[in-house]
């Protein structure tokens, strides 16, 4: 094994889960140090390996079984193939949960007791288990049977609500997020709590149990808005770029594209009026306050497009910048990592595949003084490490090969 000199080094998870949120989770942690080694389906492995094109080419061009979505979320992990539904196989996965620190399950309510591997189970064989169940819904309450997906949660969890375009503007209505944010939210929110409770457990010598719910997550997430209804009474509605409390914060057209303007305070409102020669909006009563400029958006903004209209993009926000004002250009992916700061910040990573090439990762955006954070280990193929975990465990190489007969692993 790689030595990492993570935060989390010390730290072995044992990860039953797939798709996106839980496996987020523990990719951050892998990130950190931690010994994540990943149960996998024998034969078939995580659904996210098959959620392509794209997939990874090997060195002689062809696609192989690595899909892009899968390699976006497994990073650093070691890959197990184990059969849940048979006894052999669970009782790797008993074997394993001894020497592990963290369990992360993403199953439906109920479907993991049935194999002997709940929480009350692995508890049994190792007290001190943290155990973290990731479910669309929540351990209890009436829709706790339910499978989910984030598109869904998007919706039923008010964030598609207020995403979009007004629905009085062409294009208008009801937008998902371009990513699976409430994955994504779900994950970290796991990756928060498992170490909270880690570190519970350094205090006190006690593991637990652990219940995500990512409509609760949504709901959570809401944030402004939520507390924008729930101060109010009111409803929030789709606004399309522009922000319900701070303006002016929107996309704007100029001379040869369209730009983003953030002014986050009445001091940068007055440094961008004066940067566009309309020192008088700063004093203008209408524009003065953030409140007033909320009130008033449908006036100033017409004249903010006017000041923009013969100036280019390069122009404006070299301009904004000198000013101290957010200014940016609506960047494309590619555009992302060729951004100078980007590429400084090293957020593009290249890591030697078993497919005989180097697989594009975008590295963690962590980074730690003391203990910093090391890329080694590119996500595994299927079962990459069937003989390296069994084996730390006792299995002699003739009992794994006897078990890949049988179709354990």
């Amino acid at each position: 094994m790689p030595q990492s000199t993570g935060p989390l080094s010390h730290v072995r998870v044992l990860d039953l889960s797939r798709i996106m949120a839980a496996p987020w989770a523990s990719q951050a942690l892998a990130d950190m140090g931690a010994d994540v080694i990943k149960i996998e389906r024998p034969g078939a492995g995580d659904d996210t390996r098959a959620w392509g094109p794209p997939y990874l080419k090997d060195a002689d061009g062809q696609d192989t079984q690595e899909a892009g979505y899968f390699l976006s979320v497994n990073r650093g992990k070691r890959s197990v193939t184990v059969a849940l539904d048979q006894p052999e196989g669970q009782a790797i996965v008993r074997e394993l949960a001894k020497q592990c620190d963290i369990v992360l399950e993403n199953f439906k309510v109920g479907t993991l007791a049935r194999y002997g591997l709940d929480y009350e189970a692995l508890r049994a064989v190792n007290p001190g288990i943290i155990y973290c169940s990731v479910t669309g819904f929540g351990q209890t309450g009436p829709r706790k049977d339910q499978a989910a997906y984030d598109f869904l949660i998007q919706a039923m969890g008010g964030l598609m609500s207020v995403t979009g375009e007004r629905d009085d503007k062409p294009g208008g209505g009801p937008q998902k997020v371009g990513i699976p944010i409430v994955d994504l939210m779900t994950g970290m929110y796991t990756a928060v709590a498992v170490l909270a409770a880690l570190s519970h457990r350094e205090r006190t010598g006690e593991g637990q149990f652990i219940d995500i719910g990512m409509l609760d997550v949504q709901a959570a997430v809401l944030s402004n808005q939520a507390l924008n209804h729930l101060v109010s009474g009111k409803t929030p509605q789709r606004n399309g770029n522009a922000h319900p409390n701070i303006q002016p914060q929107d996309v704007f057209a100029c001379a040869d594209g369209e730009v983003i303007l953030v002014v986050g305070n009445d001091g940068q409102f007055a440094k961008l009026a004066a940067a566009v020669d309309r020192p008088d909006w700063a004093t203008d009563a209408r524009f003065a306050t953030n409140a007033q400029r909320v009130r008033n958006i449908d006036v100033l903004k017409p004249l903010i497009l006017e000041a923009f209209a013969t100036r280019t993009r390069a122009d404006l926000t070299t301009t904004l910048d000198r000013a101290g004002v957010p200014c940016g250009p609506i960047n494309a992916v590619p555009d992302v990592f060729a951004d100078p700061q980007v590429v400084h910040r090293g957020m593009r990573i290249d890591l030697p595949h078993p497919a005989g090439v180097d697989v594009p990762l975008v590295a963690s955006p962590m980074k730690f003084m003391g203990t910093p954070l090391t890329f080694e280990r590119a996500p595994p193929t299927l079962g990459q490490h069937v003989d390296d975990v069994l084996g730390g465990i006792g299995y002699s190489a003739e009992r794994i090969a006897d078990l890949r007969t049988a179709g354990v692993v």
